[in-house]
């Protein structure tokens, strides 16, 4: 975690933004561990969900499902290292759609 953390101050600019399909279960993870290991978690306090960004997006609170069929490459099928991919596919394709995000 301590390497994590310093990843990220090396990385973002101001605060980071945790980014994630479900937050509620991937969120408490995350803070959980940065607390317990390091004190602090880089994030503060809170999280965006993918499916929220894209129905803002689309000015569609009603598609919150359409990003994971159409921006995702890689199958969803949790396991962690494929589920992350989906979802670094599915913000490329939100950042090329116009989503104002730096990575």
């Amino acid at each position: 975690m301590i390497e994590c953390a310093k990843w990220l101050a090396d990385n973002t600019e101001g605060s980071p933004v945790f980014i994630s399909d479900n937050n509620s279960f991937d969120w408490q993870w995350i803070n959980d561990y940065f607390h317990r290991f390091i004190g602090i978690n880089p994030f503060g306090f809170s999280s965006r969900r993918i499916g929220d960004l894209y129905c803002g997006m689309v000015k569609h609170a009603g598609k919150n499902r359409d990003w994971k069929r159409k921006l995702r490459k890689t199958v969803h099928d949790h396991n962690p290292v494929n589920d992350a991919k989906g979802n670094a596919e599915a913000l490329i394709a939100m950042k090329e759609m116009g989503l104002n995000i730096k990575f």
